[in-house]
């Protein structure tokens, strides 16, 4: 039996609808699956619903429940061709765990009527999934379980850790035993001072603002992945996973409509490594023949960088866009300026792209989860910051959409 912390204890004591705010890693869904496995295993034909804004995020909790009876009660779990799914754990006391991601509205899961709804990760979620699932509580008077970092102070999540009718627990990554000071030091230096208070001490944040509006999203997000078609023009942007622990993003833009940007595949790996990300970008150049593939040569990013310069089908058409540079630096030679990218020009590029109407996104929830996650804030210093929990896709995003740069920047093409 795992030794629980006081804040853990309160949650498994707790009754009624719980919500619970909390920095990074300080092991909420351990503790939340544990109590909607407790849950199932002690009240006979109930039904769980676990949701979250993707299916990778709602997995992650589900698979942790699924773990905790597995190890607790495994002769309770129905076998055979009732056993466990990616999406579903049947009980032999009649009660059923579902795992379903939301999606941007919520369309999708309507129709369940269940006692007990969780939703991880719930800051995220957007506004209109609520609509949807609530009622899903209206005659079993069930209860709900919401856990989150947060993500600014708007929302659900945040308004319902001002409701009366939910017990509201708080804990920070300070005040867990298991997270290395050091390492929370090391974070507090890297990060600003509201960047660190949303991710490790989990305050809500005024001050933070979220880049591309929910509506400005979905506004963009019409596009279908479509196949490789011969006569068109395609673009890679790659965002290199850092230190094995993120995912790499893929994300291919067909330009062959000078005035409409069409988003047409997004892949995401997990914990690759630098041999594995570039055998993808080689796999991918030879499927799709990209006009170029964009790539920060910065980071973990210069590793893969270097496999690819020494590739004969793939270095002619590489790009190195280094977004940590200055902005316009003045070449010693020849007192040109030369272009060199900030973040903050990736950004803002993709974000005019939407506004104007001249980029078409993938109709996928990650990429909305991505986007969505995307925060800035000014330092102290007035300068912008720009960050985010998932940005990974966005991160991708932004450098495929510079093609339509492409011509008027001397960037470094080998």
């Amino acid at each position: 039996m795992i030794q629980l912390d006081d804040w853990q204890q309160k949650v498994l004591d707790a009754d009624g609808n719980l919500c619970l705010r909390s920095g990074r890693q300080v092991g909420k869904s351990t503790i939340v699956s544990m109590k909607a496995g407790e849950f199932a295993l002690t009240h006979p034909k109930k039904v769980i619903l676990v949701i979250s804004a993707t299916e990778r995020q709602s997995y992650l909790l589900f698979e942790k429940i699924l773990g905790y009876i597995y190890n607790t009660r495994k002769a309770s779990i129905k076998s055979g061709k009732d056993r466990p799914t990616k999406h579903k754990i049947m009980l032999k006391n009649g009660s059923v765990i579902h795992c379903v991601p939301t999606g941007e509205t919520g369309y999708g899961i309507r129709g369940f009527t269940i006692d007990m709804l969780i939703a991880d990760e719930a800051a995220f979620i957007p506004e209109e999934v609520w609509e949807a699932v609530t009622p899903m509580l209206a005659v079993t008077k069930g209860d709900i379980i919401l856990l989150s970092t947060p993500h600014g102070r708007e929302g659900y999540f945040a308004r319902c850790f001002q409701d009366d009718t939910y017990t509201q627990i708080h804990v920070s990554s300070e005040e867990c035993p298991r997270i290395n000071r050091e390492f929370l030091a090391h974070e507090k230096l890297r990060m600003t001072r509201l960047q660190y208070s949303q991710e490790y001490l989990g305050e809500f944040c005024d001050e933070l603002m979220q880049f591309f509006p929910d509506n400005l999203i979905k506004t963009c997000q019409t596009g279908k992945r479509v196949q490789f078609n011969s006569k068109n023009v395609y673009f890679l942007g790659v965002d290199v996973a850092r230190m094995g622990g993120d995912e790499c993003s893929f994300e291919i833009i067909d330009r062959t409509d000078r005035s409409k940007l069409r988003h047409v595949e997004n892949i995401t790996q997990v914990r690759n490594l630098i041999t594995d990300t570039t055998r993808q970008i080689i796999s991918l150049n030879k499927a799709w023949k990209f006009r170029r593939i964009y790539l920060d040569s910065g980071g973990m990013g210069v590793g893969v960088f270097d496999f690819l310069i020494e590739e004969p089908d793939v270095k002619r058409n590489l790009v190195s866009i280094d977004n940590a540079s200055r902005s316009l630096t003045p070449s010693s030679e020849d007192k040109q300026k030369v272009k060199r990218l900030l973040k903050e020009d990736l950004y803002n590029n993709l974000l005019n792209l939407m506004e104007r109407g001249e980029i078409e996104l993938l109709d996928d929830a990650e990429v909305f989860q991505s986007l969505k996650s995307v925060q800035i804030e000014f330092t102290e210093k007035g300068n912008l910051r720009i960050f985010g929990r998932y940005t990974h896709i966005a991160e991708g995003l932004i450098r495929a959409a510079w093609c339509v740069k492409d011509k008027s920047l001397n960037l470094f093409v080998y």
